[in-house]
């Protein structure tokens, strides 16, 4: 069955760059999201009120075909910062261009800028609005921008068909009606509908059976280079992340810690945090085993981050100069990490100490 939609469209350079290096089709600069808490009543005749510093200052850029993907702890701001990209929640500060564009301006309304950008979120059915058919699900977002209804539905049925589900069965079908993976490929097929060049997929295999999830897997990377699609990945399993992925951002309490190729990052982590966080990947092959201690204790409080490195706290390697400077994201032979061993000038001991060399 022919998939009705433009293949050539989808995920494709307007500016026709193919064969060249790879461009940025995102890129985040100084992307800041605080919430503010309840005050109390001194607080408000005060003026003051404390805030949840969920993003504190991203910077990173998304390469057009790739796959980014994001890893953190629980609370880190991976899933904040896709609600930002998507503009689910206004930034603090901050700004996102996409496509040399910003996100927002004249020349890139954000009506625009939400068909070609699209989410996949990690509750398969709360994503899907129970009184709609699949297929009316589907061909939604579509009609918003325009599309016939007709031409929508013949979309819909159709990108059922190429995510697995035959669409004589399942188009009609509601969402109670459909298993977590059945459901999960709704949602796939939903943001293709609208051919967006970006799909940024928060934790949307974790709540799926492993057999279930490498399926799911296998389709994503599948429809990413039919439609030569971008993806931002976020996910807490390391396995997942590294088997997708063709860069890693990895991020700790709302700051970017360390990005890089996923082999290189796997193989050889820059970022003490990084380093940790690895050390926890279960693993039978006692050669993939670090000596490195396991992440210890929980994050600080979001609301009161510690000065300096916000992860010196917990490091093995911190010294007095990690409690007093904020680390650049130095960057060097195609990596970055925030780390003031990195920093030659910094005064720690370990600064370009030979472990941690690029």
């Amino acid at each position: 069955m022919s998939i009705g939609i433009s293949v050539e469209h989808i995920g494709a350079d307007p500016h026709g760059d193919r064969g060249g290096p790879a461009q940025p089709l995102l890129t985040v600069k100084k992307l800041v999201k605080h919430f503010d808490l309840k005050k109390s009543f001194l607080e408000t005749l005060n003026g003051g009120g404390k805030v949840v510093r969920a993003v504190d200052g991203v910077d990173f850029k998304v390469l057009k075909g790739e796959t980014l993907g994001v890893v953190g702890e629980s609370g880190c701001g991976k899933s904040t910062t896709a609600r930002l990209l998507m503009h689910l929640i206004e930034p603090s500060a901050g700004e996102i261009v996409f496509n040399g564009e910003t996100v927002g301006s004249p020349a890139l309304p954000l009506r625009e800028y939400r068909r070609q950008v699209q989410m996949v979120f990690q509750d398969s059915y709360s994503s899907l609005n129970p009184r709609l058919t699949i297929q009316d699900s589907i061909a939604f977002g579509p009609q918003v921008h325009g599309v016939p209804k007709r031409e929508a539905l013949t979309r819909a049925r159709d990108l059922l068909a190429r995510v697995g589900l035959e669409p004589s069965r399942f188009a009609e079908r509601y969402p109670h009606e459909l298993s977590g993976g059945q459901r999960q490929r709704v949602n796939i097929a939903r943001a293709l509908a609208s051919e967006p060049r970006l799909v940024i997929l928060d934790e949307a295999v974790s709540a799926l059976d492993k057999s279930v999830e490498a399926q799911v897997l296998n389709l994503l990377m599948d429809l990413k280079d039919e439609f030569g699609l971008t993806y931002i990945f976020i996910s807490h399993d390391l396995h997942v992340v590294r088997y997708i992925s063709d860069r890693v951002m990895v991020m700790y309490l709302g700051k970017v810690a360390e990005t890089g190729p996923a082999e290189a990052l796997f193989e050889r982590p820059l970022h003490p945090y990084t380093r940790a966080l690895l050390s926890s990947m279960p693993s039978m092959d006692p050669d993939h085993r670090t000596e490195e201690a396991p992440l210890a204790g929980d994050p600080p409080n979001p609301i009161d981050p510690p000065p300096g490195c916000r992860f010196h706290t917990r490091c093995p390697h911190a010294e007095a100069v990690c409690a007093q400077q904020v680390p650049s994201l130095e960057s060097e032979n195609g990596r970055e990490a925030a780390c003031l061993i990195h920093e030659p000038g910094s005064g720690h001991s370990d600064a370009r100490a030979a472990i941690y060399a690029a």
